[in-house]
């Protein structure tokens, strides 16, 4: 089995935080331009700075995206921008406009080049295509099956590293090209900032009829005409590792920093197991669980994973309650708040390679000692006893079902 690196998503610092410190091999994330999250978080210059220097002490990669189709108003600020880039000494720009990839040659030429799954590549003459003009991988569109990406592989040069989804939000449309979102809401999804309308209930309403409305039904009674599940590969790691694949991304960087925490972690211990050629405890199996997501599905990797008629609901059947600061050997540990909880209350344990497990609130106090029956405010600095001592960014959760009736964006 070949080593195959985890790729984690960075939204913002603490998204970045939460995803080295679980595990992540290398991390995804953007400046304030160019990238095709707009409603992540992102880094300023600066900002992007502290981030590449916090991975660097980690021993964590930094792939920065590049990935929009700017416009000709736009590409006179690209050179500035790599060789920023360059001067930071990120390891990758991932891009998908071939007029990006020369400027990135040129201004950026000790960063390596990743073309985006935005360009969809769906076979090994393009990867080879994308390889002779100076790219070191592909990141390959979700639409392929395994058997596709072996052969891709088998008929690619070695030193081309191939990437691919693993985890995360799929689109309806083919590699996310879609119009939807930019007719209806003004949001342009190839410019990251998808209002998601194809997760709508949608309905008929004949012209000559305003405000009487008629269901559009599928089989059972479904409307969600153009719904998708997420996809969920965590049970396939020892396919994907032979696969020859170099890198598995999990998608989600408009999501929380519990989000990147979990869902590394789950990852980190699957493709270790896989790679020791061992079964993966159901525990970090069952974390993929935990947090915020659609009903999975294997995507394409499998065949077709056919229409999702189902309602599009996330479900959220857990919350992140505390953050710790610090923990000494004892367990004592300071923390901050997310969500209010109580002395009583019945929660769980989780962090870096710390198996989650339960327990109750037996004592709290303020951050000068004084005893609370209640922690209340968002951020505030609170003490409690952990059942055991945890690295920092460890997480106290517990479980809530906060699903709404409907996902809007």
């Amino acid at each position: 089995m070949n080593k195959i690196e985890l790729l984690s998503p960075a939204g913002d610092m603490e998204r970045l935080q939460m995803s080295v410190a679980y595990g992540a091999d290398a991390v995804y994330l953007a400046g304030n331009t160019f990238g095709m999250r707009t409603f992540a978080g992102n880094f300023a210059p600066e900002e992007l700075k502290t981030a590449v220097e916090l991975c660097r002490n980690h021993g964590v990669r930094v792939h920065v995206t590049c990935n929009t189709m700017p416009r000709n108003d736009e590409v006179s600020r690209l050179p500035e921008w790599l060789e920023y880039l360059e001067e930071l000494g990120v390891d990758a720009v991932i891009l998908a406009d071939v007029g990006v990839l020369a400027l990135a040659k040129k201004h950026a030429p000790h960063v390596q080049v990743h073309i985006s799954t935005q360009a969809s590549v769906v076979n090994y003459q393009s990867a080879r295509a994308w390889h002779d003009l100076g790219a070191s991988r592909v990141i390959l569109a979700r639409e392929l099956s395994l058997e596709e990406i072996r052969e891709i592989r088998a008929k690619t040069p070695s030193r081309l590293e191939i990437e691919v989804f693993a985890h995360g939000a799929m689109c309806v449309s083919y590699s996310g090209r879609c119009l939807l979102s930019n007719y209806m809401t003004g949001r342009d999804s190839n410019r990251g900032a998808c209002a998601q309308p194809c997760r709508y209930q949608y309905a008929l309403m004949e012209e000559k009829r305003p405000g009487e409305y008629f269901p559009v039904y599928e089989e059972n009674g479904e409307t969600y005409i153009m719904n998708s599940r997420d996809m969920c590969m965590i049970d396939h790691m020892a396919d994907l590792l032979a696969a020859g694949i170099s890198s598995l991304k999990l998608e989600g960087r408009a999501k929380s920093a519990y989000y990147a925490a979990i869902v590394t972690g789950a990852y980190r211990h699957a493709i270790d197991a896989a790679a020791a050629g061992v079964p993966l405890d159901p525990v970090w199996r069952d974390e993929v669980e935990h947090i915020s997501h659609r009903h999975y599905s294997t995507g394409f990797f499998y065949g077709q994973p056919g229409q999702f008629t189902d309602d599009a609901r996330y479900v959220r059947d857990w919350q992140i309650v505390a953050k710790v600061q610090s923990c000494d050997g004892e367990g004592n540990a300071v923390l901050t708040l997310n969500n209010k909880f109580s002395v009583g209350d019945a929660l769980e344990l989780v962090g870096p390679d710390v198996r989650p497990q339960p327990l109750t609130v037996d004592a709290l106090w303020d951050g000068d000692g004084a005893p609370l029956e209640e922690v209340r405010h968002p951020q505030m600095v609170f003490r409690m006893r952990l059942p055991r001592p945890v690295p920092p960014l460890s997480l106290l959760r517990r479980k809530a079902d906060l699903s709404p009736a409907l996902h809007r964006g």
